[in-house]
């Protein structure tokens, strides 16, 4: 049986029967490097009767087998022939995951023969495709392919919610005259966090879950221009709206879903179908007092485009009454020629789009509803997170307010539609309950940028309260208690553990200590090729993530430690060990286990009980002014110092040697005095209203400081070289000019706004393709927006706007500037990027590599290659998931295809940014690998 989807002009007809090839052996992110169609080689036509060799299946060879969607592209893939039993009994977890090329076919009708003449254009698909990790769609002649190079587009791996709409442009032109054949290739992994042990399911073997839908992307009408009525339509999926308290916003922040539908006459000589956004209002006539204000800088869909328009509400105005349940805001649009705004008035478009409002009364002490609030970052991405209120105001009751506490949710929670996490979680007298996103329900595990979401939640709400609710409000600069459940319980590790100054408490449940813990590495592909000196660098990109190796930071706080007994997602030895480090730092550290025998990895309670209440209450108990208990010896642990914070008002500013550890160990003598321990590091600060210091040796070198600094708010050590010596001198006053460098490419999604997307013209090509596909991750993945433009239009503003991807453009004055003003190692010469007077020229090469932005803390990531196929394999490896072995720099070749990361010919970390130096990121021999 076939599934077929119809328009109004074209009409596909997807198989519903698949090829199955698999399983292979693979870790968690290996298919990033590998081939996502390994082991076939798709410039060859596919043998159904070829085996292929795989570790997991006796005799060691594999073969293809058939499996069946359903009428919704539910399809499930099982291998019930291979001894899985066997195989987990010596390799656990680790032999579980695994890999699987899936193939299918469908066909595309060409329209009636009346309307074949206005087809000038041809169609686009829309795909979804749920937890498979990459497709790609491949002319149905085979012949063709040894010329064809794939192009593979990522899947909805986690089956994000509010995932943007995928349109996906045909490999080939469909015939107008007869039906049309192409085929699907799918890498569809088995991840454990995905899916989870079979035995959960009660499964004897697992079971990978995919759903596959494909259909013809329907055409807007036209208008009577050649252009569409209406080009940009409401995505109203992705609006960010706060709630409406007594009729009021609760905050001012507020984003319409937009996407751009205008590809019709986009073609590979035309610019047509990028549009502009040039104002918003809430119209006269709607009789709101409400006003909004924004589009600081200009925004720019491209053809196909999903993008969130970011406002602001003025909250001074009269209530909006209940029985209003929408609030009108009229948009105008003007079409892009040659990349800038048509200033034709005729040419302009209004949409009127409606936003839901949702009104909720002022809370009380015993009845209340979790609110939904939003906030900007860097007034370009409107995000949305969630609050329980407290019980009493700040004038009644015992005490003033209490620290918030910062809940965080579990890998697949989404706070805006579900309310069980909000439910789960106890409200308390005095203290907010703030519900962060991290971006999206599994953002980036609570690390780097989502946990920077999960601190701004804190800021965002702090200015909301000030501005109506100010009986309610807490201080700006307050410390936290951080709580997570599963991925927010290893989340609430990782976010105490390196901002430790900032937390009061933790409250951690069922989380796991590292993702390498998690799942093994041990059956990976790569691991049977890889050089250990190039697999000792890639593994440096890991290194900010490891829990474990940063527990010295919690040894002197607060912990309450949860598990249940029979968790059968996160072992229970997670949280054990993680005590267990914990205590071994402190012996006498105030770190609580519990574990609950018989309960799974959730139960209602698990957070919400006396026991947490208990703790919650003692450690509030304090007014924010009382310091903790003095602590005569302690060590701050940093991989990355811009992702990492201070410590008993220690903080360490820049490394060595960037992707090794560092480690400040600070002990108080019985006089006063300090004496300081720094490995692995070059500068770091004190807060001298948090430490007193009268005499200071760090290193063993006493260091001298004026008394009439030691009242100053900062001071600054400096470790320097002279003489051929190394000593400690102090600093008083200290300009951070440069930027150390993060040690790994995902920095590039630490992104204060929209990230600058920068291909060599806006004309239909690969690079815009890729630009394209980059865009959507982003906005899937993390709910970041970015500006496609062009390589002349960035040119002369290389000093503005956030984090920026350059893809190609290696001719360009733009990538010139770059790399003169960031004095980067990387060279262009002759048609080859030279890096260390080694030339990578190879067929098929990838190469990605950071540089950081003159005068500012912003970073570029390049996408450069060879060829065509080269900028297909770097694209798959831009970091947009957690666990991706990609250093600052990293080249890679087609051998990646057959053995992964062991086909890398160069990477490595970006040596230290000295101000010696002016802050240049060079290439650090110690910490970098070439072929």
């Amino acid at each position: 049986m076939d599934c077929t989807s119809c328009t109004s002009e074209w009409r596909v007809v997807i198989s519903q029967e698949w090829d199955v090839l698999g399983p292979f052996p693979i870790h968690a992110r290996e298919q990033h490097f590998l081939s996502p169609a390994f082991p076939l080689d798709l410039s060859k036509s596919i043998d159904l009767n070829h085996t292929y060799s795989s570790a997991y299946a006796d005799g060691g060879l594999v073969s293809w087998s058939k499996t069946d969607s359903d009428g919704h592209g539910n399809l499930k893939v099982s291998h019930p022939n291979i001894r899985w039993e066997q195989l987990r009994a010596t390799e656990g977890w680790a032999a579980l995951q695994h890999h699987n090329v899936l193939r299918t076919y469908f066909t595309l009708y060409p329209p009636d023969s009346e309307q074949k003449m206005t087809q000038e254009i041809d169609p686009r698909l829309r795909v979804e495709c749920l937890q498979g990790a990459y497709f790609s769609i491949l002319p149905g002649d085979e012949t063709v392919w040894a010329t064809h190079i794939p192009e593979w587009h990522m899947g909805n791996v986690y089956a994000l919610e509010r995932a943007p709409v995928q349109l996906v442009s045909l490999p080939t032109s469909p015939s107008r005259d007869r039906a049309t054949r192409y085929q699907v290739v799918l890498g569809g992994p088995y991840e454990i966090r995905l899916f989870g042990d079979p035995r959960a399911y009660s499964s004897a073997h697992p079971i990978l879950s995919i759903n596959f839908t494909v259909a013809v992307d329907t055409s807007p009408p036209l208008g009577t221009s050649p252009r569409l009525a209406m080009p940009i339509v409401h995505a109203s999926a992705h609006d960010v709206i706060p709630d409406f308290v007594d009729g009021k916003p609760f905050s001012r922040t507020l984003g319409i879903g937009l996407r751009n539908v205008d590809y019709i006459r986009s073609n590979e000589t035309s610019k047509s179908g990028w549009w502009t956004i040039v104002s918003a209002k809430i119209p006269p006539c709607a009789g709101f007092g409400l006003a909004v204000s924004g589009l600081s800088t200009e925004m720019r869909l491209a053809p196909t485009q999903t993008h969130v328009l970011t406002l602001e509400l003025a909250i001074d105005s009269e209530p909006v009454l209940v029985d209003i349940t929408e609030l009108p805001i009229d948009i105008i649009i003007s079409p892009c020629l040659d990349g800038s705004p048509c200033n034709a008035v005729d040419e302009r478009c209004m949409l009127r789009v409606n936003i839901p409002i949702r009104h909720i009364p002022m809370w009380t002490p015993t009845s209340y509803t979790a609110i939904r609030a939003t906030y900007n970052v860097g007034f370009s991405n409107s995000t949305i997170f969630s609050v329980l209120p407290p019980r009493l105001p700040n004038d009644e009751g015992e005490g003033g307010p209490r620290e918030p506490i910062l809940a965080l949710h579990g890998a697949g929670v989404d706070i805006v539609t579900q309310t069980f996490w909000a439910d789960s979680l106890p409200r308390q007298d005095k203290a907010w309950v703030i519900i962060p996103s991290g971006r999206t329900s599994w953002g980036l595990d609570w690390h780097g940028p989502s946990a920077a979401d999960a601190f701004t939640t804190v800021t965002a709400l702090h200015s909301i309260l000030c501005e109506r609710f100010l009986n309610w409000v807490y201080p700006r600069d307050t410390k936290v208690i951080v709580m997570g459940h599963s991925n927010g319980g290893q989340g609430a590790w990782y976010i105490a553990s390196r901002w430790p100054d900032k937390v009061k408490a933790v409250i951690a449940a069922a989380g796991y200590i590292k993702s390498q813990a998690y799942v093994p590495w041990t059956m990976s592909r790569f691991a049977h090729f890889i050089d250990p000196a190039l697999r000792a660098v890639l593994e440096t990109s890991l290194l900010p993530d490891d829990n474990d190796l940063f527990l010295s930071n919690l040894a002197h706080t607060p912990v309450l430690a949860i598990h249940g007994g029979m968790d059968d997602n996160v072992p229970p030895w997670h949280t054990r060990e993680a005590v267990s480090v914990l205590r071994e730092w402190n012996p006498d550290a105030d770190v609580t286990y519990v574990e609950e025998p018989g309960q799974p990895h959730w139960w209602f309670e698990v957070l919400k009980n006396t026991r947490v209440q208990a703790f919650l209450d003692r450690v509030q108990c304090a007014p924010h002014n009382v310091p903790k208990t003095k602590c005569r010896k302690f060590t701050l642990t940093v991989a990355v110092p811009a992702e990492s914070g201070a410590m008993r008002g220690w903080r360490v500013l820049a490394l060595e040697v960037p992707g090794r550890l560092a480690r400040l160990e600070v002990c108080e003598d019985d006089e006063g005095g300090m004496d300081v321990k720094a490995s692995n590091i070059s500068v770091v600060s004190v807060d001298l209203s948090k430490v007193s210091i009268d005499k200071l040796a760090i290193c063993g070198h006493k260091v001298s400081v004026l008394h009439s600094s030691r009242n100053a708010g900062t001071l600054w050590f400096e470790r320097a070289t002279g003489d051929g010596l190394a000593c400690w001198k102090a600093v008083y006053s200290y300009a951070d000019t440069f930027l150390q460098p993060h040690g790994r490419a995902q920095a590039i999604l630490s992104a204060d706004g929209n990230i600058d997307i920068v291909i060599p013209s806006l004309n239909h090509s690969l690079e815009l393709s890729v630009a394209l596909r980059i865009a959507h991750s982003l906005r899937m993945f993390h709910l970041l927006d970015a500006r496609i433009s062009s390589a002349s239009e960035t040119e002369n503003d290389l000093a503005c706007g956030g984090n920026t991807i350059v893809i190609g453009c290696a001719d360009s004055l733009l990538v010139k500037d770059l790399l003169e003003r960031s004095q980067s190692d990387w060279s262009y010469e002759g048609g080859s990027w030279v890096l260390n007077d080694k030339k990578f020229d190879r067929p098929s090469s990838g190469l990605l590599f950071l540089l950081k932005k003159a005068s500012t803390s912003n970073m570029v990531l390049l996408l450069q290659s060879t060829d065509s196929e080269g900028l297909e394999r770097v694209l798959r490896l831009f970091p947009i998931r957690t666990g991706v072995l990609v250093p600052d720099w990293l080249v890679v070749d087609g051998r990646a295809d057959r053995i992964g990361a062991a086909g890398i010919e160069g990477t490595g970390v970006w040596g230290s940014a000295l101000r010696s130096n002016d802050g240049k990121w060079g290439f650090s021999a110690c910490m970098s690998w070439l072929n």
